[in-house]
């Protein structure tokens, strides 16, 4: 099960693991080619990641670049597949589900090693929930999913021998399976010495482990890879982990591809050009580039996949919180937050966004107006034809819903609030993705024609993250995040009242400094209790009328207004054999049984 890892909207380089991960290419002074001297030609796989990664701690890690890295390195027990949706096993060999679903019990796979060559045990599985996981003073969105009651309970689990565990809960848990068996295992003998002693705050050592300036070579996983080496602005290298658990019929070592080359670059557009010139072996295709790349498919030696529309959200965010920081500063200026926190505000600014032309411009006709947070293919999806509330563009409308909510227009034709305030915002997004760009230029003119001023502040990915997630101190956002897959429990993270991706109200969170003020409002509580009732029905039809319910909340309310959501497309050199596509899994979810065929 992928959970929402993610705090803006990323795509991801999938692999059959618990992290959401992206896929996108670079062009470096070094051509990736060089890598294969006479000495070493070995099977790679070059890609980009979109900037240098802010950690290699799996836990801690929020941003693009850092998901992509440690995807390689972990395994997940069971694994989710996206062709069938169907769990498979992974590093567990097998499960059983008590027939009152209270109780699970997995065994791993025997002989299961980490990349040191440490034995993998049932100890391990124990250490990180009970340690990582479940830690109060780790912040971690998996804590979030785990949540099983009004209470905060979360499973607990014991060890049955080495190789067995068992998860028990006193109340019913749908999603139990998925999660348990989806979220990566960490070493106990690498890690446990950092939880338990105290660093800077008196904040677990932990929390400043494994940073982009440990020697690549100390980080310890279980996946297909592990790190080789690491050199800020230009790339991260990856080698195959020799025991890593798979082998194929014939008894041979999983992966074929022996090396992963990352090539850090900071924009769409070049990682395009370096693709284009044959420097790398995928691309995350953005809609402006998908023609061109289209007509050169037989000519650059590769197929562009479409797997229709992503899973993920994209959308524009109001900052509701309306509490102070640490320091006694605002977080949202108080009459700015005022506007904010009408739900006719925000309605108002969703019947004045033109989506339809901006799914044609910005997206060049590849995508399909979004309504809401839950993938479009899930059975808990509740669509516009079954009673979902929706946005179509109206600039009259919005002019209508502010008037009455007690907003006026003043001698020029511009919005002004009851105290005679003009209303203006700033709208934040990231520089590396040109569409994102595009969208905040149309939505700045939609909003000016009904009087509302937009100003724009672009910022590096991880300046973008740094004031979204750290100072909190922003108007409004473009972003998004990156697909959860079939089961809306995964979004519990961003939807739970004090889940840690709580984007549009966050509180604060483990570690940080308090927020003087910070309060839910009543329909966030009433989400929250439905994320509840839906993760404790077993039967599937009572969960979709509770999800169906928090999505006719979500549509009143609007949180997130959602904008126009992309097809899923990616770029794959045609030497690699053995791709099955889909934009649940994309590209390479399989890649420990790709092939090469230089």
């Amino acid at each position: 099960m992928q959970l929402f890892r993610v705090f803006p909207r990323v795509k991801r380089f999938r692999l059959p693991i618990a992290l959401s991960l992206i896929a996108a290419l670079l062009v470096t002074a070094c051509n990736p080619s060089a890598f294969k001297t006479q000495a070493a030609q070995v099977p790679q796989l070059v890609i980009s990641i979109l900037g240098d990664p802010n950690t290699f701690n799996s836990v801690l890690s929020e941003t693009v670049p850092s998901s992509v890295v440690l995807g390689f390195l972990y395994d997940a027990l069971i694994i989710e597949n996206p062709l069938t949706t169907k769990q498979e096993p992974a590093l567990a060999e097998s499960w059983k589900v008590s027939p009152d679903g209270l109780k699970v019990e997995i065994a791993l796979k025997p002989g299961l090693k980490w990349s040191d060559g440490k034995p993998m045990t049932a100890d391990d599985i124990v250490f990180s929930y009970d340690e990582i996981y479940l830690n109060p003073k780790i912040p971690t969105p998996t804590k979030d999913s785990l949540k099983y009651n009004q209470k905060g309970d979360t499973p607990k689990v014991r060890k049955i021998d080495d190789r067995r565990v068992e998860f028990s809960l006193t109340e019913p848990f749908a999603p139990l399976l998925r999660l348990v068996g989806g979220i990566p295992i960490l070493p106990k003998h690498a890690l446990q010495e950092a939880i338990r002693t105290k660093g800077p705050g008196g904040n677990p050592k932990f929390l400043t482990m494994w940073g982009t300036d440990t020697n690549p070579k100390e980080i310890i996983g279980n996946g297909a890879y592990v790190l080789d080496s690491y050199v800020p602005s230009e790339r991260v290298i990856l080698k195959r982990n020799p025991y890593y658990w798979r082998k194929d019929a014939q008894g041979k070592p999983q992966p074929y591809i022996e090396r992963i080359v990352c090539q850090l670059i900071e924009s769409t557009e070049n990682q395009m050009i370096s693709f284009r010139s044959g420097q790398l072996d995928n691309f995350e295709v953005p809609p402006e580039g998908f023609s061109l790349l289209k007509r050169e498919e037989d000519r650059g030696n590769f197929k562009v996949y479409n797997g229709g529309p992503d899973t993920g959200t994209t959308f524009i965010s109001f900052n509701l919180n309306k509490a102070k920081n640490s320091k006694g500063e605002h977080l949202v200026d108080p009459i700015k937050s005022r506007w904010f926190n009408k739900k006719e505000f925000r309605q108002a600014v969703a019947y004045a966004i033109n989506r339809d032309k901006m799914r044609i411009n910005a997206y060049r006709g590849l995508g399909e107006l979004q309504h809401s947070f839950v993938y479009v293919k899930s059975p808990f999806y509740l669509s516009p034809e079954k009673g979902l509330r929706v946005y179509n563009y109206n600039p009259e409308k919005a002019k209508e819903t502010l008037l009455k909510a007690g907003f006026k227009y003043n001698e020029k034709n511009r919005l002004i609030d009851a105290e005679g305030n003009p209303v203006g915002f700033t709208i934040l997004t990231n520089a590396e993705r040109k569409v994102r760009q595009d969208m905040a230029a149309q939505i700045i003119r939609d909003l000016d024609s009904i009087g509302i001023k937009v100003d724009r502040q672009v910022l590096s990915f991880n300046s973008y993250i740094e004031k979204l997630k750290v100072t909190q101190q922003w108007d409004a956002y473009i972003g998004g995040f990156g697909g959860g897959g079939i089961d809306p429990h995964s979004a519990s993270n961003i939807w739970r009242i004090n889940g840690s991706s709580h984007a549009f109200n966050q509180g604060a969170q483990p570690g940080d400094p308090p927020l003087v003020g910070w309060e839910p409002s009543e329909w966030e509580k009433e989400i929250d209790s439905l994320y509840i009732k839906a993760a404790q029905a077993l039967d599937e039809n009572k969960r979709k009328e509770y999800y169906f319910q928090y999505q006719r909340i979500a549509a009143e309310q609007l949180p997130f207004i959602h904008l126009v959501q992309s097809f899923d497309m990616q770029a794959v050199r045609t030497r690699f054999q053995g791709i099955k596509y889909t934009a649940l899994g994309g590209a390479f979810w399989n890649l420990h049984e790709l092939k090469v065929i230089d």
